[in-house]
């Protein structure tokens, strides 16, 4: 692997780590400021896009508000110039007890060593029943 694909798999470690701490100044710190998210759900083919450092903060915030026990497991990070993708499982639990449990991926496109554009894709599968 390339120095500079290193760099870029420790950003995407740095990143997931601060998701799982539902740490929103970790996750800003490793974005430009012109960052965009494309969510994995919404009325548009991209899913729903947020666009600069306040929309995209307030996006991360609602899904740690709405699943105060989210995280990303199993996480893998690969690299090729200056883009990057990451595998997770996102767990969650929903207000009503039912888990959440899918797989999905993060496509990123950085610029100037930072995230400007990530792209998640997550498996549509249904909400488990609290065991």
């Amino acid at each position: 692997m390339s120095a500079e694909n290193s760099v870029t798999v420790k950003l995407l470690e740095d990143l997931f780590a601060a998701f799982n701490r539902h740490d929103v100044e970790g996750v800003m710190a490793c974005m430009t400021d012109d960052c965009v998210f494309e969510g994995a759900a919404g009325p548009e083919a991209y899913g729903v896009r947020f666009e600069g450092r306040e929309a995209v903060a307030a996006a991360f915030v609602k899904v740690w508000t709405t699943f105060p026990d989210v995280s990303w497991q199993n996480t893998r990070h690969f690299a090729a110039g200056d883009r990057g993708v990451s595998q997770w499982t996102f767990c969650a639990t929903a207000q009503d007890g039912r888990r959440i449990e899918a797989d999905g991926v993060d496509l990123f496109t950085l610029k100037d060593g930072k995230l400007a554009l990530k792209q998640a894709f997550r498996k549509d599968r249904p909400m488990l029943d609290p065991k």
